[in-house]
């Protein structure tokens, strides 16, 4: 009876392989009936190419032996192959004697199937980590790695089997790994993401030692009642130094820009010097003539004629000081500057001579656009191209005025403008007006403002221009503010 209950196939067999006995869960499997089954040899129920699988079986039975679970292929009565998971024991009589054996089989072609697909898709799962840039871990909720792809491998040195078990905190240097497993309680504890989901850059750590930049992504998820980490990682190291090499080279190119416009400024420069050097030449030539006569209402005109001449090498000297400054390489430095200084010391430069040409300079400069963080000598840069630009628009003329503004635009912004009277832009000229080597001067490579607008938009603001309905141009920049508490070592 209860051979006949269960769902498991159980067949008798002589030691010769004929069948003596087939239950319930036999007919149910195979489809073949108790009488149509009985006294048949076994082999009925093996494929053509496993026809000698029952005389191996039976051989080990006649000796005692039990054969354990295995999985095969065994073919119904419809003669569709399916999977079984089998045991065939030796049976023995009352007096213990060999007499036959007995089998049972599981139908496990579903299982099997499953198995297969899921194989199948592990083997897809590994093929696509194992070509991805992207090297892939994944770590349990203790941090230890349970899976390490072949990227991973390469990245870190270690193989897979080496991996494997280690705490995840083995790839971070110091002191990052130590706070890990931290990070990973307070998540589970509170639920709060700062970093499931969001990318973001940290330090790598070798099996060598070494570290290396890299950008880490990391993903969630469950599976079998657990919860996994899945971390996703890109090598950096040759990003940034691309990056740095890039940086390298627009450096370069904003400090030769400088010099170009130096260039252009050269005569117009070495005429303003010559003014305070000629006054200092002139004021020395009179204190030495009254020196040669000298009375004592002579000396007081000697005290302010050397006086006068000191004031005019001052004037020089500040003129140069200035364009020291200006074409002084160095690396970009971004602090906090007072703006209404950064914008009268760049037009101070940038308006070297343009008296002469009668130019009308007026500055509305809001108190509130107070300090911002800026590299000094760069956003000068802007600020005096912009300038020369605006004089060299006005030369065929009759009105000269430059206005040069600032106002704060909200909290965490302000505006510069620099607007002029001059004859405007061309339109074909204004559609790409920022491009390289645009420009409608007869000298000059056209680079100016699209150096220009690089490095505005590298301080995280912007720079267009407007025409002016009377006539003219209007430039505007904006810059990023010092909000509060930055600019100093609190963090």
């Amino acid at each position: 009876m209860i051979a006949q209950s269960v769902g498991d196939a159980i067949i008798g067999e002589t030691l010769d392989g004929v069948v003596t006995d087939w239950n319930s869960g036999a007919e149910s499997i195979f489809g073949y009936t108790a009488a149509e089954a009985a006294g048949r040899h076994i082999s009925f129920l093996f494929p053509e190419d496993a026809k000698s699988e029952p005389d191996t079986i039976l051989n080990r039975i006649r000796l005692g032996e039990r054969v354990e679970l295995h999985i095969a292929k065994r073919r119904r009565k419809d003669g569709r192959l399916i999977d079984v998971s089998l045991t065939d024991s030796p049976v023995y009589d009352g007096a213990g004697r060999l007499v036959g054996a007995a089998k049972v089989a599981r139908d496990v072609t579903d299982f099997m199937g499953s198995q297969a697909r899921l194989e199948a898709s592990e083997a897809r799962l590994r093929s696509v980590l194992d070509t991805v840039p992207e090297a892939m871990i994944l770590i349990d909720e203790g941090g230890v790695i349970e899976s390490f792809s072949a990227t991973a491998e390469v990245l870190f040195g270690y193989t897979a089997e080496e991996a494997i078990g280690r705490n995840v905190s083995t790839l971070m240097p110091v002191p990052h790994g130590e706070r890990h497993d931290g990070y990973i309680l307070r998540y589970l504890a509170t639920g709060e993401r700062r970093i499931i989901g969001i990318g973001r850059k940290v330090e790598g750590l070798r099996r060598n030692g070494s570290t290396f930049p890299m950008q880490l992504t990391v993903g969630e998820l469950r599976a079998g009642g657990r919860r996994y980490f899945t971390g996703f990682v890109q090598d950096l190291t040759e990003h940034d130094e691309a990056q740095r090499r890039l940086g390298q080279l627009q450096d370069e190119l904003v400090h030769m820009s400088r010099l170009t416009a130096l260039g252009e400024m050269a005569t117009t420069l070495a005429h303003e010097l010559n003014q305070p050097l000629t006054a200092t030449a002139n004021y020395l030539n009179g204190a030495r003539r009254l020196l040669a006569n000298v009375t004592p209402e002579r000396l007081d005109m000697v005290r302010e004629a050397i006086e006068q001449a000191a004031g005019q090498v001052l004037r020089g000297g500040e003129i140069i000081r200035r364009l020291r400054e200006f074409v002084a390489r160095g690396e970009t430095n971004r602090q906090p500057e007072d703006l209404q200084t950064l914008v009268q010391e760049a037009c101070a430069l940038g308006l070297v001579g343009a008296g002469e040409s009668g130019v009308e300079i007026r500055y509305n400069l809001d108190p509130k656009a107070d300090v911002v963080l800026a590299d000094r000598v760069q956003i000068q840069q802007v600020l005096l191209n912009l300038v020369r630009n605006g004089i060299e628009a006005m030369q065929d003329v009759p009105f000269k005025r430059l206005t040069v503004g600032t106002r704060r635009i909200d909290r965490a912004t302000v505006e510069v403008s620099v607007a002029d009277t001059g004859t405007g832009i061309v339109p074909e000229i204004a559609a790409k007006l920022f491009q390289p080597f645009v420009t409608s001067k007869t000298r000059g490579l056209g680079v100016g403002l699209s150096i220009s607008r690089t490095i505005v938009e590298a301080h995280g603001g912007h720079l267009w221009a407007e025409p002016v309905a009377t006539g003219g141009t209007t430039f505007r920049m904006t810059l990023v503010t010092v909000q509060d508490g930055e600019g100093d070592d609190g963090k």
